[in-house]
């Protein structure tokens, strides 16, 4: 009978000193916010439709099946810039988006018009709508609001969850995550829209997850080794934790690359912000989340007085 040993990618009982890089990993973690805040300012981001307004048409082909890859090659000889096309409704239905072009309205309205020509020869044009940059606008408003109510939301539970001390340091590893997620779509010009606003917020959770199974470790053996020092008690939780970490990282990226290379190039730019989000979400956890933590004095006072729960 042949017995196979358990597979570790992490070795057991590690005791890697993670906080004595704390000053550094801070310094470098506050320099990529600046940066990423700096490129928002200075107008690097490449808003999408949804946040600069476009064309949008509705089309149904007319042999049954809509053919999307090879109908996103035909359109690009238009050259109309960024264009989005996903199924809508069932297999037959098509949704394109498409920016503003460049000139006057006469010139908007002779664009449109060549490429419903072109559609009429496989597809029946339904409707067409154009978004304006007031509904932009309005769409940027709700989706930054949408953000910092997330946002509040995570501090709110993880200061009833834990102390104080702790809500501070995790909030400050989200925004970390939410700025550099922002400033990586500055620097790279990937298309900004609310695909992207969804990606920031499950990066949020995906992050806060990771954040609270360390708090939780800290915690216990704040408890468990009262006599020892802070530091030293950290870095024994997150060792601890690191096992868990770094396996969660690797099954969830192994997920996204699967998506992003057979998803299609509707859902790379998400499947991309994602994998940023984790590994992003995986270093802030230790070296911005229990760094700006192990500044605190977090003795607890009722260690003596809680219940074992």
């Amino acid at each position: 009978m042949i017995i196979f040993k358990p597979f570790h990618i992490i070795p057991n009982k590690t005791k890697i000193q993670f906080l004595n890089f704390r000053f550094m990993s801070i310094f470098f973690s506050t320099l990529l916010v600046l940066i990423s805040i700096s490129l928002g300012f200075l107008g690097f981001l490449n808003f999408g439709i949804d946040f600069k307004g476009g064309i949008l048409i509705e089309a149904r082909s007319i042999g049954g099946l809509a053919d999307i890859p090879k109908l996103r090659e035909d359109l690009k000889k238009f050259d109309l810039g960024e264009i989005n096309i996903q199924e809508f409704g069932n297999v037959s239905d098509v949704l394109i988006r498409f920016q503003k072009q460049e000139g006057e309205e006469s010139l908007q309205a002779e664009r449109l018009n060549q490429i419903k020509k072109f559609l009429n020869i496989e597809y029946e044009v339904r409707r067409t709508e154009f978004v304006g940059p007031v509904v932009g606008k309005e769409l940027q408003r709700t989706s930054f609001w949408a953000i910092m109510i997330a946002l509040l939301g995570i501090l709110v539970y993880i200061w009833f969850r834990f102390e104080w001390q702790f809500a501070i340091a995790a909030i400050l590893a989200l925004f970390h995550d939410v700025v550099s997620t922002i400033g990586l779509y500055a620097l790279t010009n990937f298309e900004f829209n609310l695909s992207t606003v969804a990606a920031i917020l499950t990066i949020a959770g995906y992050s806060i997850n990771d954040t609270v199974v360390v708090f939780d470790r800290i915690r216990e053996n704040l408890r468990k080794y009262k006599s020892d020092d802070q530091i030293n008690i950290m870095n024994l939780s997150l060792n601890e934790t690191l096992s868990r970490t770094i396996t969660t990282s690797i099954t969830t990226l192994l997920a996204l690359l699967a998506i992003y290379f057979f998803g299609g190039e509707v859902l790379s730019n998400f499947t991309l912000t994602m994998i940023w989000g984790v590994l992003i979400g995986t270093y802030s956890s230790i070296f911005v989340a229990s760094a700006a933590l192990s500044f605190f004095k977090i003795r607890l006072i009722d260690f003596e007085d809680e219940k074992e729960e």
